[in-house]
């Protein structure tokens, strides 16, 4: 005889995935808001959640994405400068790496690093009948073990997306003018320039949404216990990420 537990747990599975993952965005952003969560001991789950998520991956990414961004932009760099195109240099790298390659890398980073292992967590738990996510359990489960997870990839998401945008933005800058403080006015000029309010705000929506999709898509695989969850959560998370640069894209270039 099966635990009541696992019963229902095994009757969510079929429910159409879009309506769990409805269902977990709009229970963990209400949760967000209320400041009972942030209280006492809860403050203590999400603040550990917040710091494992990002804190230890922040170094060590940030030399991987200078690394990456120095290869490409030491290749836009020469390549301008061998047709005369200079001047067309920053454009390309900002355009190009900071605005569409960085975040994505980031979202990816996050998710394979993070989050499809803590979805996992939980629909191990779920599925042993140690986790209780029905309406008649209240919303403490989720409030301690959902939100935390949520709140630590959303935020490592954007800390990543930030770090990598400026420590390409200062490679950019040193590859083309050296440590000449001279340049400096020119190239911030030509970096604001680039960021006109409606690409820096498409910037800023791409990466919250880039960041909701990496903390929620995974996490909704809580209610999905048949064989192979972490491939179903990871492909569906990479199309919900390509529909967002999608839309970036159409709002950058169309």
């Amino acid at each position: 005889m099966r635990p009541p537990a696992l019963r229902s747990a095994q009757g969510l599975v079929r429910r159409p995935w879009g309506l769990e993952l409805l269902r977990l965005t709009g229970r963990v952003l209400a949760l967000a808001l209320q400041p009972a969560s942030y209280r006492g001991p809860q403050w203590g789950r999400v603040a550990q959640q917040l710091v494992l998520a990002a804190w230890p991956a922040l170094g060590w990414y940030a030399v991987l994405s200078a690394l990456f961004g120095q290869v490409l932009i030491r290749i836009v760099v020469v390549t301008a400068q061998s047709y005369g195109l200079t001047r067309y240099a920053v454009d390309a790298v900002v355009r190009v790496l900071v605005l569409e390659l960085l975040p994505l890398a980031a979202a990816l980073f996050v998710l394979l690093r993070g989050m499809l292992a803590r979805a996992a967590e939980l629909r191990r738990w779920r599925r042993d009948g140690r986790l209780a996510l029905e309406p008649s359990a209240g919303p403490e489960p989720w409030r301690q073990h959902v939100l935390p997870r949520a709140l630590g990839g959303a935020l490592a998401t954007v800390l990543l997306t930030l770090a990598s945008c400026v420590i390409a933005l200062v490679l950019t800058y040193l590859n083309l003018y050296g440590f000449s403080p001279w340049a400096l006015a020119g190239y911030t000029r030509a970096v604001g320039q680039i960021f006109e309010p409606t690409v820096a705000l498409i910037f800023a929506l791409k990466t919250l949404g880039f960041a909701l999709a990496v903390a929620l898509v995974p996490l909704a695989a809580v209610f999905d216990l048949r064989p192979q969850g972490d491939v179903r959560a990871l492909v569906r998370t990479a199309v919900v990420l390509l529909g967002v640069e999608l839309l970036a894209l159409v709002g950058n270039y169309y």
